[in-house]
């Protein structure tokens, strides 16, 4: 009887000690959820995985092993949505992506972008060419192993070639079943309303945080028509937004990045945040912020910084 009912206590602290683990993990889904183009549907706290690179964005990351283990804690934690490029390593992230997860979850949305050549480390010079952008699309479908890349994005509208003309090549390698969804990244509203007269647009990605509100309008465009926001950077801020967002985060105990992505989440339905890093513990804390709530004078006085710091 006494073994019996010591493995039985054993049993019971084991089941209570998993319990207690989960209800003590994070989970993406606590953010809520955004549609994509009302074909996907993903949690509104992404992942970024543009710092899985070396330095510079450019080559392999020191600790590769540690790469890997910080997306696959993402997927665990609930992440559904992984932003990358070709022009992140160059190459590296998405090829790491692949190592680490593939074959995917079915819910996982893979989201890449074309539109950059990398001659060097901190070296960004652009190409949205109709060949490049032919030839960025195919590379991104070989290292990532897929067939066909969910979300595709325009990385930046180039100078010296129409808009027009890198829109349509996207749409027709959508024709092609090479991409299902077209997104579009550091684009002002004509950009986005001319690329919508080709093909439909389901997220745009700019820079943009609490106090760097260059793009409000662009957000509310977004929100009005239905197309997902992925600010980077969510983090920016002067000494001034700096000062306010430490104040928050030490009366509640949390991390700066915590508060500034919570702002994120409570500023529109249809924003996407995508913190990235290579560091496990600084994912989950991130990942946390999706279930928190700021009160209404947290997020007004958040929201009013940005005039003040200007």
């Amino acid at each position: 009887m006494n073994d019996h009912r010591i493995k039985w206590s054993i049993l019971e602290n084991e089941i209570m000690s998993e319990t207690t683990r989960k209800s003590r993990n994070p989970s993406a889904a606590s953010s809520g959820t955004v549609s994509l183009g009302g074909e996907l549907t993903v949690n509104r706290l992404g992942f970024g995985a543009m710092r899985l690179t070396g330095d510079g964005i450019w080559g392999p990351p020191r600790d590769a092993a540690a790469a890997i283990t910080v997306l696959r804690r993402a997927i665990e934690l609930g992440v559904n949505f992984i932003d990358t490029a070709d022009s992140y390593g160059p190459n590296v992230s998405e090829e790491l992506i692949a190592e680490a997860l593939a074959p995917y979850p079915d819910d996982l949305v893979i989201a890449t972008k074309g539109g950059w050549n990398r001659p060097g480390p901190n070296q960004w010079t652009h190409d949205a060419s109709p060949a490049h952008l032919r030839q960025a699309v195919e590379g991104s479908l070989k290292r990532l192993r897929l067939d066909r890349i969910d979300v595709y994005q325009l990385h930046v509208p180039d100078p010296v070639i129409p808009l027009d003309a890198s829109i349509e090549t996207l749409a027709n390698l959508q024709s092609e079943g090479k991409i299902r969804l077209i997104g579009l990244s550091n684009v002002t509203v004509e950009h986005i309303e001319r690329a919508r007269k080709i093909v439909p647009i389901v997220s745009v990605q700019n820079r943009y945080s609490f106090a760097d509100r260059e793009w409000d309008y662009v957000v509310d465009y977004c929100e009005r028509n239905g197309i997902a926001f992925i600010p980077w950077f969510p983090l920016g801020a002067g000494s001034v937004a700096g000062k306010l967002l430490d104040r928050i985060a030490k009366s509640r105990q949390l991390k700066p990045i915590q508060v500034a992505l919570a702002w994120l989440l409570k500023r529109s339905p249809i924003m996407l945040p995508i913190p990235g890093t290579s560091s496990v513990a600084h994912l989950e804390e991130n990942v946390r912020a999706g279930s928190l709530q700021l009160t209404e004078e947290e997020y007004m006085d958040l929201t009013g910084i940005a005039e003040l710091a200007s």
